[in-house]
């Protein structure tokens, strides 16, 4: 299956190529999250990404320079956070639902999940932990009000890790793909609108 799209002159692309529309990136990044979720760093290699990604390993290095850097821009949670967040407190709960449905379709998965399913070797899940903790459960903490929001931080980052393993678990044909992301959030973001509101 092709990652990737052809030419705004709608010719096909050319497998090794990168796309004008950035989604040579896009196809790069999401295997590069796939391959370290599913593996030990030592054990992926820059070729097999990129047979992934549909694209030449060439164009990874032009892109990333290294596997090391490859690995950071994996490790690295600030963009989802920026549009899991960019909602004022009283609607948060019901955004977070919507934008992780949202980010899981865009990006053909979970935002968050490599934090916990990661089966690197121990520097490297403490480096996606320490990112986490950095980028959305402090980041989140900073912007809550109110008593515990340490607390009532982490118990959101929680709830938001449940909801993408549950539509993870259950794919293909589990109920979230019978429901819309409205009937989700309908359901889901009241608890977590709960816990932003600290009552």
């Amino acid at each position: 299956m092709s990652t990737t799209e052809g030419p705004a002159d709608g010719s096909p692309a050319v497998p090794g190529t990168e796309p004008g529309t950035g989604n040579g990136r896009d196809a790069i990044v999401r295997a590069a999250r796939r391959a370290f979720t599913l593996k030990p760093y030592a054990e992926v290699t820059m070729r097999g990404i990129a047979a992934a990604a549909g694209v030449s390993p060439s164009l990874i290095v032009k892109r990333f320079g290294s596997k090391e850097a490859l690995f950071n821009t994996v490790a690295d949670f600030g963009a989802a956070a920026d549009e899991l967040f960019a909602a004022p407190p009283e609607r948060l709960g019901r955004h977070l639902v919507l934008t992780m449905a949202e980010l899981r379709d865009r990006h053909g998965g979970d935002p968050l999940l490599r934090v916990v399913f990661s089966l690197g070797i121990e520097d490297e899940r403490t480096l996606l932990r320490a990112r986490f903790r950095e980028q959305v459960t402090g980041r989140l903490a900073g912007a809550l009000s109110g008593p515990d929001a340490g607390l009532r931080a982490e118990l959101i980052a929680g709830q938001l890790l449940g909801l993408g393993a549950t539509l993870s678990l259950h794919r293909p044909d589990g109920a979230s793909s019978r429901a819309s992301a409205e009937r989700l959030a309908d359901l889901y973001a009241p608890g977590l609108q709960r816990l932003v509101d600290g009552g």
